[in-house]
């Protein structure tokens, strides 16, 4: 069965690597699974078609056969399940991996999407100017917090696993910022998983969608 994500057709940023559908196509890729991919409008993600795959009308949403799923935590847990090389084979590893999965997406996603909003969403508002400070700071605890966790390790738990996957990707969002900079251990921690070969080809192949068009 073909496996089918779906991508903005022309992503707001730019083709940097921030858009969701990069998480699932460099898991795609550390598994080395076939997969197509299909380019969504900003006007067809209200459409009912594309809600009846994705409720919240977001990129991505995934289909395999008869399966669709949406939520890239979902999708990325789904994919390591079904094929070796995204979690450890023993049955703790494979847990802590989850729960790592879990943590970037439930504790460390959560204040940088505030930080998205709180600029863009609300940028004009008259609490946006107080609001940063504390915004940044929660980011800035968390982050030590992990970077403490880390140590001098390569990877969260051993070997590179969905956790870590999951991690990088989410912790991407703060280049733009320059919060990152000021955690060294993590701004390493992302740029040894955007080393990675199936990273790269999925960088590569997202930027070709949004690479200017003469």
């Amino acid at each position: 069965m073909t496996i089918t994500i779906t991508a903005f057709e022309r992503s707001p940023d730019g083709g940097m690597g921030l858009s969701r559908d990069v998480r699932v196509r460099w898991a795609l890729e550390e598994l080395g699974q076939p997969y197509d991919v299909r380019l969504v409008s900003f006007a067809a993600l209200k459409e009912p078609a594309y809600r009846a795959m994705q409720p919240f009308g977001q990129i991505p949403a995934y289909t395999e056969g008869d399966l669709v799923l949406f939520e890239t935590g979902s999708i990325i847990l789904h994919l390591a399940e079904q094929h070796e090389g995204l979690l450890p084979r023993d049955a703790d590893g494979r847990s802590r991996a989850i729960t790592w999965m879990f943590a970037a997406i439930g504790t460390i996603e959560p204040p940088i999407l505030d930080l998205a909003t709180a600029k863009f969403a609300e940028g004009r508002e008259p609490w946006t100017e107080q609001r940063l400070p504390l915004i940044e700071a929660r980011i800035h605890a968390r982050l030590q917090e992990l970077a403490d966790y880390l140590g001098d390790a390569d990877w969260l738990d051993g070997d590179f696993s969905a956790g870590d996957l999951m991690m990088v990707h989410v912790l991407q969002r703060l280049k733009p910022s320059g919060l990152l900079d000021k955690h060294p251990t993590l701004a390493a921690y992302v740029a040894r998983g955007e080393a990675r070969p199936a990273y790269q080809r999925a960088f590569a192949a997202q930027l070709a969608i949004n690479a200017p068009r003469g």
